[in-house]
């Protein structure tokens, strides 16, 4: 339990470090924006990069737990789809913002930190080979939710926009070349790599900072109870289906532990962007966004804390 300890704290720490600064006026709005895109663009694509180099791809890759982690995914988007419409609870903005919400996870900030930290080298490599594939699925999912229940089919270039936005995705475009990189055999060189190094180490510690800076009280309380319901898809119900489909197809420890990290993330940043941008339900947004993150520090530690008994 103490590993568990250890992780989660200090990510958490840095997060209301992140929220305590903001409130007191030393991260400006506009540096948010300027270093999320930093972090964004160049440090964590650095990070999973230098990782995917020197992993041993054919000890590293499970095709199972890719495919197992993407049901668990289309399934909690449909359990998402169908409690709006039993609960017959707010229109088409709100229900495509409320169930991208629910299977959107921050992989970048969150969930490659709490990998980052809790997994040895091996581990961390399989968790930046699943980032790809799971950035994937829930942006495309995320953008064809928005599409069909907010309206936004009108607009092909904004949707083009968004596509290119999903397919041209710097850490899946990192995560590509670094198993591109791997797979040629050519070796890594070492000045390139210490680059690398210092580059990357500056991704998760900015990252999560950003992220505390990015809380928003105000929102959250007004948006608290349909939150309440997305943070219960997204912490709990999402991982937890996952660890049920892990167990039935039999995948082993060291592979679905890094799958269920990046699950386990709170909702992404960018359901806020893509909610903006397609005309979703921009405050749900936010509240999901904040709430999650809040209540990602005592879901991590109990999943983690589960696995940590098997």
């Amino acid at each position: 339990m103490s590993k568990v300890v250890i992780t989660i704290i200090p990510i958490f720490m840095l997060i209301i470090l992140g929220a305590g600064v903001r409130r007191l006026g030393f991260i400006k709005a506009e540096f948010i924006t300027a270093a999320n895109r930093l972090v964004f663009y160049l440090a964590i694509p650095a990070l999973v990069f230098r990782a995917l180099c020197k992993a041993s791809l054919r000890n590293d890759f499970d095709l199972l737990s890719v495919v197992m982690m993407l049901a668990a995914v289309i399934l909690v988007a449909g359990l998402a789809l169908i409690y709006n419409r039993c609960r017959k609870t707010g229109n088409g903005p709100q229900t495509g913002t409320f169930t991208q919400a629910a299977i959107h996870g921050n992989l970048g900030y969150i969930g490659l930190a709490v990998g980052f930290y809790y997994l040895d080298e091996g581990g961390f490599a399989r968790v930046s080979m699943l980032v790809g594939f799971l950035m994937i699925m829930q942006n495309l999912l995320g953008v064809l939710l928005l599409q069909y229940f907010c309206g936004a089919g009108g607009d092909s270039r904004r949707v083009r926009g968004l596509m290119a936005a999903v397919l041209f995705n710097p850490v899946i475009l990192a995560a590509l070349a670094g198993i591109v990189f791997n797979l040629s055999r050519l070796p890594l060189p070492q000045v390139f790599d210490r680059f690398l190094l210092i580059l990357s180490g500056m991704a998760l510690p900015m990252g999560l900072l950003l992220i505390g800076a990015s809380i928003s009280f105000a929102l959250l309380r007004q948006w608290l109870p349909r939150a309440a319901v997305v943070a219960f898809l997204k912490l709990f119900l999402l991982p937890g289906i996952a660890l049920l489909l892990f167990h039935l197809a039999g995948v082993d420890e060291q592979n679905f532990i890094p799958a269920l990290i990046l699950l386990a993330a709170p909702t992404a940043t960018l359901t806020y962007v893509m909610a903006r941008e397609m005309g979703g339900h921009v405050d749900l947004a936010v509240a999901s966004v904040s709430l999650t993150t809040i209540l990602s520090a005592f879901s991590y530690a109990f999943w983690l804390g589960l696995l940590h008994k098997f």
